[in-house]
C-alpha cells in the first residue's frame, strides 16, 4: 500500500504558476508538499513567482523552473532541475493545454501544428521523462478536456490533440504500474479562467454554463482537490480519464 498524504512529498506541476495549476501548487504546499513550480515564459513569470511565494509561506521548499515543453529535451531537462532543488520526485502534475475554437476549414496548418505540440506532443514526454524520473508508488496526473466525451463543432484541434493523451496514460499505467507508479487524466469541463473565454462568445458561454450542475462553469477549487485525491487515498486509480465537470459530458 502507498503512502496516503503529501506530507515530505516533491510534487513536479507543469503550468504550476497561475489558474488551476498555481491552485495545485498551493493545495499542495498547504498539504506539507514540496512544490516545483513550472512556467511557460517571462510573460507568466509574475504569476509563477506570487505562487512561489504563497508556497513558501506554508515552510516547505518551493522552486521555480522555465521552459518549452513542446521541445523533449526541455521536458527533461525540466525533471532534472527539479529533482535537483528537491529530490526525487513523487508526484507529476501536467495541466499544461492550448484552447483553439476555429473551423477545420479556416485552421492554418501552423496553429494545428502548435495545438497538437502543446496539448499531445508535450503531453506525451511530460509521461515519458515521469516515467524514467518518478520515485517507485510515484502519480502521474495530467489534465485533459471534457470535450472528449463531447459531439460538437469548432475544436477539432483541441480535442482531438487531448485525446491521444487518454491513449498515452492508459499505456504508461501499464508500463509504471510494476513500480507502483498509477498514472491517470482529469477531464474537466470548460473552466471560469482567461483560458476558455478568448474562445467564446458571452451567448456561448452562457450555453456552457447550461449543460453542468448549478448553471455554472467548472471552477479551479472543484479540480484541485481531485488531482489531491489522486495523489493520495486515490493511488489504487490507474489508466482512466475522470470526467469531473457537472454532468457537462459523460461517457
Amino acid at each position: 500500500m502507498t503512502e496516503r498524504t503529501l506530507r515530505g512529498k516533491n510534487v513536479l506541476i507543469a503550468g504550476g504558476g497561475k489558474n488551476l495549476g498555481g491552485l495545485i501548487a498551493v493545495q499542495s504546499a498547504e498539504a506539507g508538499a514540496n512544490v516545483a513550480i513550472h512556467y511557460n515564459s517571462e510573460s507568466s513569470r509574475p504569476d509563477a513567482e506570487a505562487t512561489l511565494a504563497a508556497v513558501e509561506d506554508q515552510g516547505v521548499n518551493g522552486v521555480l523552473l522555465s521552459g518549452d515543453l513542446t521541445r523533449a529535451a526541455a521536458v527533461e531537462q525540466l525533471f532534472t532541475d527539479a529533482e535537483a532543488a528537491l529530490g526525487p520526485i513523487d508526484i507529476a502534475v501536467n495541466t499544461v493545454g492550448k484552447v483553439l475554437r476555429k473551423p477545420i476549414v479556416d485552421t492554418s496548418e501552423a496553429e494545428y501544428d502548435s495545438m497538437f505540440d502543446i496539448n499531445s506532443k508535450a503531453a506525451y514526454f511530460f509521461i515519458k521523462e515521469a516515467g524514467r524520473h518518478l520515485s517507485d508508488s510515484g502519480k502521474i496526473i495530467t489534465i485533459v478536456t471534457a470535450l472528449l466525451a463531447a459531439f460538437t463543432d469548432g475544436y477539432s484541434t483541441y480535442a482531438g490533440g487531448k485525446s491521444p493523451v487518454e491513449h498515452f496514460t492508459r499505456a504508461a499505467a501499464k508500463e509504471f504500474g510494476e513500480r507502483g507508479i498509477s498514472v491517470t487524466a482529469i477531464a474537466p469541463g470548460p473552466m471560469d479562467t482567461p483560458f476558455f473565454y478568448g474562445q467564446e462568445t458571452p451567448e456561448r458561454v452562457e450555453y456552457h454554463k447550461s449543460q453542468a450542475l448549478g448553471n455554472q462553469l467548472t471552477q479551479i477549487e472543484d479540480i484541485a482537490p481531485i488531482v489531491r485525491f489522486l495523489a493520495t487515498e486515490g493511488w489504487w486509480i490507474t489508466g482512466q480519464t475522470i470526467f469531473a465537470n457537472g454532468g457537462y459530458t459523460t461517457r
